[in-house]
Order: C-alpha cells, then structure tokens, then sequence
C-alpha cells in the first residue's frame, strides 16, 4: 500500500539494554533464600546496620521506610512495621496507627524528594491480592507523573527505571538529613 502512513509493525524490533535487570531475571529460575528471620523485611528489620546496602531510607521504633527493590516507578517506597503480620487487622489499633504515621511520612519524603503530580498508595494484603510477601504486611508509594506510563511500558511490557536505587536512596536521605520529610530523622 503506498502513499499511506507507515506501519511499525514492518520495522525490525529495537534493543533496550538494561545490565542491571540480568541479576533479577537470573534469579527468577533459583529457589528463593528464606532469610533466617522470615521475610526480607523482618530481615531488614533485624540487621539496621545493613541500612544503606537495603535501601532503607527511614527507620523508628516501630517500622521502617525502603526503597522497593524490583520498583514499579523511580522513587518507589515500601512502608513495613517491624513485627511481621500478614494482614491490617493483625495488628492492634496503636500498631496502625504507627504504620499510617510512617505511611504520612514517606507520602511527604516523596513528595518533598521527587515532587510527583501524584502518589498511588496501596496495600496487597494475601497472595490472593497480589501480595509478594504475603506474611509481612506492607504499604507500597509509587510516585506519578502526568505520561509516566509510556509505550514501553503499554506496548513492550517493560517499565524504564531511569535513576539506579543507591542514587535515589541518596536523594531521599539528603532530604531526611535536611529534616524534610514530616519528622525529620531517621531514628
């Protein structure tokens, strides 16, 4: 057909290179660790000397706040209290209320670090649900702009992170350094 636009489908496929997924994908095929203690945010939770190699941007008395490892957008954060239960209702009313506190606390983090036009909050309580570790009850913060969802992610199936995790992290603790993010420190 001539004279009309031209059809993508006759272009061959283009490459997206990105090494730093090759860790992940090949760990897909091995049987995952059981970390000593149960999840890895009990893990986390028990090791605060190993903050910086986690990720973990924020840490109290009750819980703590981490970049996600595998994130759904730059920037995106898990909030988890340190006593691991799978689901909201396992906790008692002072315990929630100490997640919701962290959960405020990392929705203004974000929101200071990164300035999103928007924040989905969400909780994936059960496998059922889509809960990835499902005995730890955890809130993800994915921050959004207007167009972050593209054709890679539409069409390709494949989200572009542009910003590596050690990078973010450190902007994050700039901003909890700098006493942003509604309390200040992370201790």
């Amino acid at each position: 057909m001539s004279g009309g636009a031209p059809n993508p489908n006759d272009e061959p496929p283009r490459s997206l290179q990105a090494p730093w997924r090759l860790e992940y994908l090949e760990s897909l095929d091995k049987p995952a660790p059981t970390p000593s203690g149960g999840s890895f945010l009990l893990e986390y939770w028990q090791h605060p000397e190993l903050d910086v190699q986690n990720h973990v941007i924020v840490r109290t008395a009750e819980g703590m706040i981490l970049l996600n490892a595998f994130p759904y957008a730059n920037g995106h954060l898990l909030v988890a209290l340190g006593e691991a239960r799978p689901s909201l209702l396992d906790y008692g009313a002072a315990q929630r209320a100490a997640l919701w506190a962290l959960v405020d606390r990392a929705a203004d983090l974000m929101q200071r670090t990164l300035r999103p036009q928007g924040i989905n909050i969400g909780v994936n309580q059960g496998r059922a649900a889509g809960a990835g570790v499902p005995d730890h009850l955890h809130v993800h913060l994915v921050p959004r702009w207007g167009g972050d969802v593209n054709f890679m992610e539409a069409v390709g199936r494949v989200r572009v992170i542009p910003a590596p995790l050690e990078a973010m992290a450190e902007r994050y603790r700039m901003v909890v350094a700098a006493g942003g993010g509604a309390g200040g420190t992370s201790g």
